[in-house]
């Protein structure tokens, strides 16, 4: 649904609501649609133009924790509440005074998508695909990170049909004439009368004909003050500033160059100005970026990466051809595959596989790289179990400049070295590395702990049918030629954030909440300033900022 930029070339002007809403991403639209169903008056704020409502929602792949629901049963996966939350607090691994709210925002998050999480998004027409996926798998023991079975469903539409119900309730509300939406408002700083936050000021920025995602001007053409009696910021992380980035990197060791994967508005700059108002931020050196970043050759935004989503079959090689040790196998660890890659001094590493992996087990995250499901086009979704040459990742391994091919592990290294203009992968050590490999899967039974990982993972209905190739020797010529993916650390996501409590009320440093101010989606690392600790179980993101959201929206609502 369109939504028309008509505040842009105002200047000098007022809004007025019951609540102001700064950010028209998904926790936004849901704190807003959500105040407004309880009979408030509602004005959203958003310094992108009305091409980018939805924010990074709608570039999603649409994925969603969820906890035994009918599509695991039906796929015979066991799951309840007490082994997911037990998954969750491992992966968190919550070791600070801070992280107190975090964790209560976790249980809390945990039982919802246990409980009313699914049945209240199909109420809202929200239709869920029927293969659940197994991300984040872990491999560090009972009690270690990542998921114990699969929990990752997919949005029946992507990321764009999950916003779609949100949107519609804000378009309802503006023919009600009780919400209002301004795009190319740009918010500086909260407004405080006698202690509570009663509005917000800031630019009206120039007019943009921007599309969905391209980086926006910030010339401003006037300015504007927002007065309301509660404030809900949901302005997002800073993925896409990578300065901001590079200063809350654990031990200051990011890497040299790195992918967007977010627009370049998602810069958390307004985040120094909640802090001014008494808000506390924490936990800003957790963040969750991926090391499996690949260059679009089609960019929006820039520095655009596209995240693989990996099968468990390819070889990963760090960029001295050296193989990442167990349990570093594609899909089971993103923050520890990270770590390790960016200690080896390099910002890349690689995918060493074949074409038949490629075509079976690679999926690209995000709505545009995935059409069939984005669009609900059930026969170009059985294209999946046929790859075609007009699949997504068939046209990336065609034109993306970071997929190589060649027939012999020799010719292979050549083309990496020449890719990256250095001498660093050896020849002969890549040959050894892949027939060793070979030798494994030719015994039939073997002690490679990869190739045990991915066998168990064909006794999983979804992976066996569209994620995970029969084991094989790479070198096989039948299953050729052999290819190598260069691999880039991809910037996406905050963990920390505006502390919070379980009504999205922002905390001041003393745990009190600041009286008017409220906070939801990633701004708030998802829920108390950081729901995630350390390390997320995926398909949570999005999930925190519906949790979040409507918290907010609900609270806010009833304190005016």
């Amino acid at each position: 649904m369109p939504m028309e930029n008509r505040d842009a070339h105002h200047g000098n002007h007022k809004v007025t609501a019951d609540i102001v809403v700064v950010g028209a991403g998904l926790s936004g639209l849901v704190a807003a649609a959500t105040a407004y169903a309880a009979g408030k008056t509602v004005a959203i704020l958003d310094q992108e133009p009305g091409a980018s409502v939805g924010g990074q929602a709608h570039w999603s792949f649409g994925g969603l924790f969820m906890v035994n629901t009918p599509e695991q049963r039906r796929l015979g996966v066991k799951d309840n509440v007490e082994l997911a939350l037990s998954d969750w607090l491992a992966s968190a691994d919550f070791d600070r005074s801070q992280d107190r709210t975090a964790r209560e925002w976790a249980e809390a998050y945990v039982h919802f998508a246990a409980g009313e999480k699914r049945a209240w998004l199909r109420s809202l027409g929200v239709g869920i695909f029927p293969l659940v996926q197994w991300a984040e798998r872990g491999g560090y023991g009972p009690q270690g990170h990542g998921n114990t079975v699969p929990r990752f469903h997919v949005t029946w539409g992507t990321g764009p049909a999950l916003v779609e119900p949100f949107l519609a309730k804000v378009h309802e509300g503006i023919r009600a004439g009780k919400v209002s939406v301004h795009f190319r408002h740009r918010a500086l700083s909260l407004t405080t009368t006698a202690g509570r936050v009663t509005g917000i000021s800031g630019e009206v920025l120039e007019r943009s004909t921007a599309v969905r995602g391209q980086a926006t001007g910030r010339g401003a053409v006037g300015s504007f003050e927002a007065r309301a009696d509660a404030v809900v910021v949901t302005t997002g992380g800073i993925g896409g500033n990578h300065a901001a980035v590079r200063r809350q990197w654990p031990g200051d060791t990011a890497p040299d160059y790195m992918l967007s994967g977010v627009p370049a508005s998602v810069d958390g700059e307004f985040l120094s100005a909640v802090e001014s108002a008494g808000a506390s931020l924490i936990n800003g050196d957790r963040m969750w970026h991926y090391p499996e970043g690949i260059h679009n050759y089609d960019p929006v935004w820039p520095h655009h990466g596209i995240r693989i989503l990996p099968g468990p079959s390819s070889l990963w090689l760090d960029a001295d051809g050296r193989q990442l040790p167990a349990p570093l196998f594609p899909g089971f660890d993103s923050q520890g595959a990270l770590r390790h890659i960016v200690g080896t001094g390099h910002g890349y590493s690689w995918f060493v596989l074949n074409r038949t992996i490629a075509l079976k087990e690679l999926a690209l995250s995000g709505s545009e790289q995935n059409p069939d499901l984005t669009g609900k086009d059930v026969r170009l979704l059985a294209s999946r179990l046929r790859p075609t040459t007009d699949s997504p990742i068939q046209r990336f391994m065609d034109q993306g400049v970071d997929f190589l091919q060649a027939s012999t592990p020799a010719g292979l290294a050549t083309r990496m070295n020449q890719l990256t203009g250095t001498s660093l992968i050896d020849a002969a050590a890549l040959e050894v590395v892949i027939l060793a490999r070979d030798s494994q899967v030719s015994s039939g039974l073997g002690k490679d702990p990869q190739l045990a990982a991915i066998r168990a993972a064909r006794r999983f209905a979804t992976d066996k049918l569209m994620r995970v190739a029969p084991p094989h020797r790479l070198t096989d010529p039948q299953h050729g030629p052999l290819m190598a993916i260069r691999l880039s650390v991809l910037t996406r996501k905050s963990l920390g954030g505006i502390t919070t409590d379980l009504h999205s009320r922002v905390l001041d440093g003393e745990g009190m909440a600041v009286p008017g101010l409220y906070a939801a989606g990633e701004a708030a690392g998802f829920g108390g300033g950081g729901i995630h600790g350390y390390r997320a179980l995926e398909g949570t993101f999005l999930g925190g900022c519906l949790f979040t959201g409507r918290a907010a929206g609900r609270h806010a609502a009833a304190s005016v």
